[in-house]
């Protein structure tokens, strides 16, 4: 089971932190990626971390403004927003893959849906003044 929390309104510029907890996974095992979609478009990736090694992966259009990380507790990971933008406005899904006897995800692999099993419900993050 996975279970994203944090979500609401912030103005442009401001930040916001999403959780996600994952049951019956360690991030030694599962990769966690950070998913995100607007009304009428396809769902596009927006940060991962490898399990392991911890490994993180970003879109072009968060980097440097998002920050993937692991929290204290085993299972859950962060997503850290800042600088946030109109644009950003979307609902948030967190993603668990299983990495236990399956290749770990690749900067070219870690944005792929297929290769994650496990969806949270999504939060709707809005960013407007």
């Amino acid at each position: 089971q996975v279970q994203v929390v944090e979500s609401g309104l912030v103005q442009p510029g401001g930040s916001l932190r999403l959780s996600c907890a994952a049951s019956g996974l360690t991030l030694d095992d599962a990769s966690i990626g950070w998913y995100r979609q607007v009304p009428g478009k396809l769902r596009e990736g927006v940060a991962s971390i490898r399990s392991g090694d911890g490994r993180t992966y970003y879109a072009d259009s968060v980097k440097g403004r998002f920050t993937i990380s692991r929290g204290d507790a085993r299972n859950t990971v962060y997503l850290q927003m800042d600088n946030l933008k109109p644009d950003d406005t979307a609902v948030y899904y967190c993603a668990t893959r299983d990495d236990l006897g399956s290749p770990l995800i690749t900067s070219t692999t870690w944005y792929v849906e297929l290769y994650y099993d496990y969806w949270g419900q999504g939060t709707q993050v809005t960013v407007s003044s």
